[in-house]
């Protein structure tokens, strides 16, 4: 950060039209490729052909098209059409059986017009956790690309619970020491595992280390005992920053005045648990970062930016995909800032200090309903999901920065380097994240590990198929975990546009192994011209111990 540009700067918020123009990405998209002496790939891994320089074909029609190119009704469609035949026609691969129904599809557009439909999976009338069948068509919804389900068995289960609702509740709200409030209990199938089982799902809201938690918990129907959760709370790290002179959207109320609100970002506020901030005049913030009105600027400027990049560099409308955001909401208490599911909640780095806002930590909060939104909806359970979730938000935070190009917080790879917590830096390095005591290969542990250190994999993944190893030009190094191998990166946004194409894939849980497989089917659906893409995401994969997955395409 500049401080010279940081302190005493005013947020002037003009009430304009949505969006800042689109990018172009300055990188060159070359591929990734071995270097001499390189060692030989791990067993199970990808071999040196794989890893083979490979020059594009050439542009296709489809990558002409803007980002942001969703399709019309039609082939919306035509798409759904086509995706409820492949249903049909693979429900032996999709494990459906007798009692089995699929709830019309959700349809998602991403990248030049790409379509991706979720169908949720029922079972004798009850919702199938892990059961959802996702569809990726291209742009005319002529054309099936992929079909992937996170089912790994048939379901043969009992449907009437010998486990009361209220039993299910104790045994859930028995998950955290503070309690503030469960949710009513809901019987579902759960086929996220390899033994499907009717469950209880029950949603409690309380603390757990003083820390806020929002629970998704899985209480066995028919014996009583919780066998998974899910954690919707996903938290951040910082410390309050201001952004600079910045011009924001918000909305010019009937009465007079103006509210914090974004008029053409449909959920997007920012206030408290009062509702949004309002006034008089339309001039917000002083460059102190303990004042409510600050913080809502640095917030909202971030978030409208990542909103932009979203749709400009990603095709996607909005955080959720189906063109709305949330809000975010001040909270008078110290600690990081944290995604509750349904909001981004605020606090400040110390009791009556600044509100922790830096550009990359907003974005990250807002990544996780993003990661919520994508393929197969909700955010998973265990460490390893957990870890994928929050490179996820790693990711999204240097797309953000890098959209956003603001002097304050220029450009890069680290995350909530705005903070220096107790002196020690940023947060992670994605282009080595042993730098701050994570993981840079994938293992036996990285399920094991902490969440957020566990995101260092997907992290380097990301840092390698971007930049690659040596990308000069004041970026840094990056190391591999397969000797040395030299990477030549294809650019952060290409890079984003498969990464986000992927997670469209997304199915639960959520695995580093599933992940490969998405990326590449990903840049093979984008880029069908060229073998490039799809060989540097394979590279980059390789480079961080993630081996090859049965079925995945040679491209050569």
């Amino acid at each position: 950060m500049n401080p010279r540009m940081k302190l005493g700067a005013i947020a002037a918020v003009a009430v304009a039209a949505m969006g800042a123009p689109a990018l172009t990405s300055s990188a060159n998209a070359v591929t990734a490729s071995a270097a001499p002496g390189a060692q030989a790939a791990p067993p199970g891994g990808q071999t040196g052909a794989e890893a083979k320089a490979v020059l594009p074909a050439g542009p296709t029609g489809a990558e002409t098209l803007p980002a942001f190119a969703p399709p019309g009704l039609k082939e919306r469609e035509r798409a759904i059409a086509g995706a409820d035949r492949a249903l049909l026609a693979r429900a032996g691969e999709l494990r459906r059986g007798p009692g089995e129904a699929f709830e019309r599809p959700e349809v998602i557009s991403g990248v030049r017009g790409l379509l991706f439909l979720t169908y949720r999976r029922t079972y004798h009338g009850l919702p199938v956790y892990g059961g959802d069948v996702i569809v990726a068509t291209d742009r005319t919804g002529g054309v099936v690309h992929s079909v992937v389900t996170g089912q790994k068995a048939r379901l043969d289960v009992a449907t009437e619970a010998r486990v009361g609702a209220d039993a299910a509740a104790s045994a859930a709200r028995a998950e955290l020491p503070v309690v503030r409030s469960a949710g009513t209990p809901r019987l579902v199938v759960h086929a996220a595992t390899e033994r499907p089982r009717l469950a209880w799902e029950v949603t409690v809201t309380g603390e757990r280390e003083r820390l806020p938690s929002v629970l998704n918990v899985f209480v066995d129907a028919l014996d009583g005992t919780v066998f998974d959760t899910s954690e919707q709370v996903r938290e951040g790290a910082g410390h309050g920053f201001y952004n600079g002179r910045v011009t924001i959207d918000t909305l010019a109320l009937p009465g007079g005045g103006h509210a914090m609100t974004d008029p053409t970002r449909p959920g997007l506020s920012c206030g408290t648990s009062r509702g949004p901030l309002s006034k008089a005049t339309d001039t917000w913030g002083d460059g102190n970062g303990t004042n409510p009105e600050t913080a809502c600027v640095d917030v909202v400027y971030a978030a409208q930016r990542q909103w932009d990049m979203l749709r400009d560099w990603l095709g996607r409308a909005g955080v959720t995909g189906t063109g709305r955001t949330f809000p975010a909401r001040l909270a008078d208490e110290q600690g990081h800032p944290y995604w509750n599911g349904s909001a981004v909640i605020v606090r400040r780095d110390s009791p009556g200090g600044g509100y922790v806002t830096p550009l990359d930590v907003i974005a990250h909060e807002y990544a996780h309903a993003v990661f919520a939104s994508s393929g197969s909806g909700g955010e998973g359970s265990g460490n390893e999901t957990g870890g994928l979730n929050e490179s996820t938000g790693d990711i999204y935070g240097a797309l953000t920065e890098h959209y956003a190009g603001n002097p304050n917080d220029p450009p890069d790879y680290t995350y909530g380097e705005e903070v220096n917590l107790a002196g020690t830096g940023p947060l992670r390095y994605m282009y080595n994240p042993a730098l701050a005591g994570d993981p840079n290969c994938f293992s036996a542990t990285v399920p094991k590990t902490e969440v957020h250190a566990a995101a260092g994999p997907q992290n380097h993944w990301f840092y390698l198929l971007a930049e690659g190893t040596s990308p000069g030009g004041g970026k840094p190094n990056s190391p591999t975990c397969v000797g040395s191998v030299t990477l030549t990166g294809i650019g952060i946004r290409k890079a984003g546009e498969i990464f986000q194409s992927g997670l469209n894939l997304k199915t639960l849980p959520w695995t580093h192994a599933k992940a490969r497989a998405a990326t590449v089917r990903a840049a093979g659906i984008l880029y069908p011209g060229s073998c490039l893409e799809v060989n540097a995401v394979k590279a980059a994969w390789r480079a961080v111990n993630v081996p090859a997955q049965p079925g995945e395409p040679i491209c050569d």
